[in-house]
């Protein structure tokens, strides 16, 4: 990594030099991890108070009823955490049968959410605040209000759009009308729902007061979301997957993510020429979008909750040999169709949190689709995620719909190891483009030496379907006539008009102490240390 590299994209920001960060998408909510380390806390306690702030600032993409992952680096070992939450016991595949597909939105597309229980048991492993201090900024906020910054102000008219008729979301997100940039937007009654949940270390939301209320809607509207179901929720401690890309090594968490198509995309790249290329050789974009469209190929065909990964497993989508195999079908010059291989014979926000101890965490929690589900749970600021259009309906399929099952996700934490310490914290969230990002990100800053702000900066690309790409318009237009001429199907779209080249948020160590921060300029928020 080179901080004296000269910066050539667009933004022009600088990575922040610190030894305690902090970085995510919105400013308050960093500041709110950043004044924990400030007040003696590490980088568990930062993460914890900052996914927590998160869920009021930046409604738009997470909340209270969100899933969560972890990745975390003790100083001594890497731990992977799995918050995200199952469907109800009454969700069998006779419930929905005779649709071509699961509920988008509503009450029927929520599974248990999971974010509270992996700040609870993040906290019960590492952290040393008192869990009650971490949901301080967040309750201040709800009380006194915060003013909305503006690219959350333009998704929030935009969840307005959607869900503006759906169960309680009216009256918990747009009581004044829709917030504009600098509107004040307060909510009490989500700082009673953090005072229960702090007070209760996670309890009243899975077996209390906010379960019976979030059952009672979920009841109410038709759903069978159940006590039961919220009281038996856990969060796993289920360590890490990962794959080597020379002396770098990209740690992602086991299905149900996504993670795992990461891993493919760069075990294939490690098969190619790709190391002959400089970062923004049209060749070199071709290379990872060729095998990106490999890797969710078979991501999409095999990955479900990890109990039902039978027929397929882990580690036959990461065997040496059979991503040499995959790497052979791309043609170096021209796009080629994709589909699955044969392993065997037969709305989102991130952040991550580092300290001086060398604590390092990459933290993830989602709603899903923009406000997920687009229901809330009244009295309570609770807004729940949809997570269960994650499920297919088809038949025979590993990520079938079924009860207690959790089902494929699309949020995914990422972390570097090098050989002997930890590298970089990392996450670019949004859908799709998360498993794409974490291969852009990766390269850039490891093969390449781009310093986390540029590599943040330069223009992105996420493989669509079929021979679809979506391209950023600040990509040189050389490198898209190359690219369109090599068989790819472009579509052109600004950086930020859909928000669907995700926000990126990096934390890279420094070999003689200290870290350095990217933040993404595609979203509100910024890299703090001190």
């Amino acid at each position: 990594m080179d901080l004296r590299a000269s910066h050539h994209y667009p933004s022009r920001r600088s990575a922040v030099l610190a030894d305690n960060m902090v970085s995510t998408s919105q400013p308050l909510a960093a500041q709110a991890g950043l004044s924990m380390l400030a007040q003696g806390g590490n980088a568990a306690d930062a993460a914890i108070a900052t996914a927590i702030t998160l869920t009021l600032v930046e409604p738009t993409g997470n909340g209270i009823g969100s899933d969560a992952y972890c990745i975390l680096w003790d100083g001594k070992e890497l731990h992977g955490l799995n918050a995200s939450g199952r469907s109800p016991a009454a969700w069998t595949p006779e419930r929905f049968a005779g649709m071509s597909q699961m509920p988008e939105f509503g009450w029927n597309s929520v599974t248990v959410p999971g974010a509270v229980s992996a700040w609870a048991a993040v906290h019960e492993r590492f952290g040393k605040l008192p869990f009650e201090k971490l949901f301080e900024p967040a309750i201040r906020y709800a009380e006194t209000g915060f003013p909305v910054s503006p690219k959350i102000a333009s998704l929030w008219a935009r969840g307005a759009g959607l869900h503006g008729a759906r169960p309680g979301f009216g009256e918990t997100f747009l009581r004044n009308g829709v917030p504009k940039a600098g509107d004040r937007f307060t909510q009490p009654d989500a700082a009673e729902t953090y005072r229960l949940i702090a007070e209760t270390k996670g309890r009243a939301f899975y077996e209390g007061a906010l379960a019976e209320k979030i059952a009672a809607a979920a009841a109410e509207n038709g759903a069978v979301l159940t006590l039961e179901d919220l009281a038996a929720h856990k969060a796993d401690w289920c360590g890490t997957i990962s794959k080597a890309f020379d002396d770098a090594t990209l740690h992602e968490i086991p299905p149900n993510g996504q993670g795992i198509a990461a891993l493919i995309g760069l075990g294939i790249l490690s098969n190619t020429g790709i190391r002959d290329l400089d970062a923004d050789d049209p060749r070199a974009l071709h290379l990872q979008i060729e095998a990106m469209k490999l890797a969710l190929a078979d991501a999409d065909a095999y990955v479900s909750d990890l109990d039902y990964m039978t027929d397929v497993t882990v580690e036959d989508l990461l065997d040496d040999g059979y991503l040499a195999a995959r790497a052979k079908l791309i043609d170096p010059d021209k796009a080629t169709p994709t589909q699955a291989g044969a392993p065997k014979n037969g709305g989102t926000v991130y952040l991550t949190a580092a300290d001086a101890s060398g604590m390092m965490v990459s933290f993830i929690q989602s709603n899903y689709a923009g406000f997920g589900s687009g229901v809330a749970v009244p009295g309570t600021g609770i807004h729940m995620q949809n997570r269960g259009f994650g499920f297919t309906t088809e038949a025979g399929h590993p990520n079938t719909v079924g009860p207690n099952k959790r089902p494929f996700q699309t949020i995914i934490p990422g972390f570097l190891m090098g050989k002997e310490a930890p590298l970089m914290s990392f996450g670019v969230m949004g859908g799709p483009m998360q498993a794409q990002g974490h291969v852009q990100m990766t390269l850039r800053t490891q093969l390449w030496g781009q310093d986390p702000q540029m590599a943040v900066d330069a223009p992105r690309w996420r493989v669509t379907q079929g021979m679809g790409v979506a391209c950023e318009t600040t990509f040189p237009a050389d490198t898209l006539d190359w690219l369109s001429a090599a068989g790819h199907a472009l579509e052109l779209e600004e950086p930020d008009s859909a928000f669907g080249f995700g926000g990126a948020q990096l934390i890279h160590r420094l070999e003689e102490g200290g870290y350095a921060g990217g933040s993404d300029p595609r979203k509100d928020g910024c890299a703090l240390g001190f």
